[in-house]
């Protein structure tokens, strides 16, 4: 399944990978030697290089506040890249000391600042600080970047393609490009989000740029159920990066999809290691409760509450999975708490279906058939938000329109989910198979 949140990939950090060792390397003609070094030996992690680098300048300048701006940027960015929400709080820090220095026409500080507001899901305020960019600098891609994922998530789909129009103008690059990608996605545009993805790879500064769009890349193959393209993708972002957690993921994913389950058991478990995120934790824990383990899925869903917790304490809202997890696991109140929660945030096509499936999974489905239809009414074919709302008409006793929406599920990835495509196909067979 190819689910963007703003914890697992385009909205992280809200940067996409728009802040990297070369955008901070203009911060001193010639970096120290103790930089040039920890570039010479590490060259897998010029993030860690540039923090290196701007931290240093700063040693010697403490009053640059254009740096301390770049500084928070990438402390965004890294805090996508190793799950560490400890560094959103070093994020803010580095740039409200921007914002100190110079409070005003400060755009490079108040985009980095929309960045950290998506990262922690606080989607309104990531547009309004994107805004305040944007009007100092019309011409600052980045901020047009933050813009576009704020608005996305805000269900403002018009606004966020506007926004992505003028950061391709002024920036057509990977990040723009990945963004493009996502944007045709929603909408059921396949060829173009593809095409924008290709694009993307082909400007791909580096080799953790060129991971992250082979990762796109295999997972927009996944969601359409093209396994052998999925795999040749991931493959070819393994070459790159070789221990990039996310190209791992979906190559679990693939293995899974497959019947390959040792393999399938050890990715889906050093990932979990790696970047213990709440998505991938109930993703192994969902896996291996399909393959009837169920100790071992409780395991993994012992920690989610830990790690979420770990989060809060960075500043960041997830009611949207939480509200998910616990539709899917027993707990109908919680679950309709939270999606409630997460729609007062936000109302894209991710908080319409979890506001449906939380609802459904109290028994409230008619309620929750608008929001199934609203998840659905872009046209994009999420194979698991078909799912919830056959299973939502299901409920209600329309039987035939349930019989077409779990049948586009299907259609659209049969592997959409190890534990829930079997129980599609179980409710799609019950109600007397395809039309």
């Amino acid at each position: 399944m190819r689910r963007r949140t703003a914890v697992s990939a385009v909205l992280t950090g809200g940067l996409l990978l728009a802040v990297s060792a070369t955008s901070l390397a203009t911060l001193t003609e010639a970096p120290p030697a103790a930089v040039q070094q920890t570039v010479a030996t590490a060259p897998v992690d010029p993030l860690a290089a540039a923090v290196a680098a701007a931290q240093q300048r700063l040693a010697r300048v403490p009053g640059d506040h254009a740096t301390w701006a770049q500084l928070g940027q990438a402390y965004v960015e890294q805090a996508r890249v190793t799950a560490d929400p400890s560094l959103y709080d070093k994020a803010d820090g580095a740039l409200r000391e921007s914002l100190r220095l110079r409070p005003d026409g400060n755009d490079t500080a108040l985009a980095g600042q929309g960045a950290l507001a998506n990262a922690r899901h606080d989607f309104a305020a990531a547009a309004d600080l994107a805004g305040q960019a944007v009007a100092i600098d019309p011409y600052d891609a980045t901020a047009w970047g933050v813009l576009t994922d704020a608005r996305t998530q805000l269900g403002d789909h018009d606004g966020a393609t506007e926004a992505l129009a003028r950061m391709l103008e002024l920036q057509p690059g990977t990040a723009s490009f990945t963004r493009a990608s996502y944007d045709a996605e929603l909408r059921g545009d396949l060829v173009n989000a593809r095409g924008a993805l290709e694009q993307a790879l082909e400007l791909a500064p580096d080799p953790a740029a060129q991971a992250w769009c082979r990762t796109q890349l295999g997972a927009l193959a996944f969601s359409t159920g093209d396994l052998d393209e999925a795999g040749r993708q991931v493959a070819a972002g393994l070459a790159a990066a070789p221990d990039e957690p996310e190209l791992l993921l979906a190559q679990a994913r693939v293995l899974a999809a497959r019947g390959e389950v040792d393999a399938a058991v050890a990715g889906f478990r050093a990932v979990a290691d790696a970047r213990p995120l709440p998505e991938h934790l109930v993703e192994f824990g969902e896996y291996l409760e399909s393959l009837g383990r169920d100790d071992e899925a409780s395991a993994q869903y012992a920690l989610v509450e830990t790690v979420r917790r770990l989060f809060a304490a960075g500043g960041v809202s997830d009611d949207l999975s939480t509200a998910l997890f616990a539709a899917d696991h027993g707990d109908p109140q919680a679950a309709v708490a939270a999606a409630e929660a997460e729609f007062t945030r936000r109302q894209n096509t991710d908080a319409h279906d979890a506001l449906a499936w939380a609802l459904h999974s109290a028994g409230r489905d008619g309620e929750a058939l608008a929001h199934a239809q609203a998840a659905t009414a872009l046209g994009g074919a999420n194979a698991s938000f078909l799912y919830h709302r056959g299973a939502v008409e299901a409920a209600l006793g329309r039987t035939d329109q349930a019989r077409d929406t779990l049948t586009a599920a299907l259609d659209a990835n049969p592997h959409f989910s190890p534990l829930h495509a079997p129980r599609a196909r179980q409710l799609l067979d019950s109600l007397g198979g395809p039309r």
